[in-house]
């Protein structure tokens, strides 16, 4: 098939044409200047696909777009951050708004949130940002939830497509865009398949061989973090802690090329071998800590015994490598690595070590209230002293009721 022309649209800065061999078309893009990207401007090439039919009223409609689109771009290089996130009534302009405004509540999520948050916002922008928000209907909604559970099969990239959606259009309608206030309330009144909730769970035998091969593979410092998963029900992020950008408001002496870190330290374990620690969940809200005796972690006990005291000093867990703590990726690579040959399937995630730690704990009779307590659920309501003592007396009753049930089952 001979190429034809490419077509010709007047006074569209920033247009360029791209030519698609599988369909035979030419395909209209806006593409931001170089020296915007060389500085970091946030909004990449942006598809107008959807805009194009070929015909005159077409081509009004993308010259329009993309003055748009520069004019928004050259705010942006003039310093103008907020003018550069005008509200333009499609769907893209809402997620920049609620990605990079600075009043937006996307910059208090925590990296661990944050990170699938700006995924799923660059995929709807690639999906959807050309469309109207005022012109959404609850079918558009039905029809792209779809495409994004690839016709069912995947509901939680579903769900969480929705909900990144809805955030922005929250946003947006606090930001007095009525558009955005219809969508919000299209999408609150939508109701989808929600995923099965997870039920991996893996025994004390399985956490035992995956110590083991992270020992096997050179890394002690991931049968450290797994065994403290496990034992004292911690959230992995707040065992592996976590990385921030230098001006979150959080106040960290481990600095490293990722940001600062915040996360389980040494200083957290006493000299009785308790453990006290504020989630980084709970941290900006209830306020809840967690207090363990790690003498009833028997796991817990054996890693740190490996650990020389004269090492016991900063961050708990750090990466053999880099000599800092690990990022979320190095772990979860890591993390595959060692379940191989254990009998752990690949569905099973590290993350499922705390589940499977209330699991056991559950099944050989601590009663959920302890089990809420230790896994730091319910909120302060009286004395730290007093607070102290009635979870330090959950975490052993909670501790107590799981070594009975594994020496009870041999393991």
């Amino acid at each position: 098939m001979e190429r034809p022309p490419r077509p010709k649209i007047k006074d569209a800065p920033g247009l360029k044409w791209r030519w698609r061999a599988r369909s035979g078309r030419w395909v209209p893009y806006w593409v931001p200047r170089d020296d915007a990207v060389k500085r970091g401007y946030p909004s990449g090439t942006v598809s107008l696909d959807s805009l194009w039919d070929g015909t005159e009223a077409s081509a009004i409609v993308i010259a329009s777009r993309c003055k748009q689109l520069q004019t928004t771009m050259l705010h942006w290089l003039a310093g103008d951050r907020l003018n550069s996130l005008a509200f333009d009534g499609t769907i893209g302009s809402a997620l920049d708004l609620y990605e990079r405004h600075p009043d937006s509540p996307f910059h208090k999520l925590k990296p661990g949130s944050r990170h699938p948050y700006s995924v799923y916002l660059r995929r709807l922008r690639s999906h959807i940002g050309e469309a109207s928000v005022a012109m959404t209907s609850g079918p558009d909604v039905m029809r792209w939830w779809k495409v994004w559970t690839d016709g069912g099969r995947k509901l939680a990239a579903g769900s969480f497509a929705v909900a990144v959606l809805k955030e922005a259009m929250k946003f947006g309608a606090l930001c007095r865009y009525e558009p955005c206030r219809d969508l919000l309330f299209i999408l609150r009144e939508l109701s989808f398949p929600k995923p099965a909730p997870r039920d991996k769970v893996m025994t004390a035998e399985h956490v035992e061989a995956v110590r083991a091969a992270a020992h096997a593979n050179g890394n002690p410092s991931r049968a450290l973090a797994y065994a403290f998963q496990f034992e004292t029900a911690l959230r992995q992020w707040d065992v592996i802690g976590q990385w921030y950008p230098l001006d979150y408001p959080i106040t960290s002496d481990v600095i490293g090329p990722r940001g600062k870190w915040h996360g389980l330290r040494w200083s957290n374990i006493d000299e009785h071998m308790i453990l006290r620690f504020r989630p980084s969940k709970t941290d900006a809200t209830t306020g809840a800590e967690v207090v363990i005796d790690l003498k009833l972690c028997p796991m817990v006990l054996e890693e740190i015994d490996r650990v020389p005291p004269e090492k016991r000093v900063g961050p708990v867990v750090v990466y053999e490598r880099t000599r800092l703590p690990y990022t979320q990726s190095e772990f979860w690579y890591g993390w595959r690595k060692d379940r191989k040959g254990t009998g752990i399937g690949p569905d099973v995630w590290s993350r499922d070590l705390r589940a499977s730690a209330v699991t056991e704990a559950t099944r050989a009779g601590s009663n959920l209230d302890d089990a809420a307590k230790v896994a730091g659920h319910s909120t302060k309501r009286t004395t730290a002293k007093v607070y102290d003592r009635a979870r330090l007396e959950a975490a052993r009753r909670f501790q107590e009721a799981r070594l009975t049930g594994r020496h009870k089952s041999g393991t």
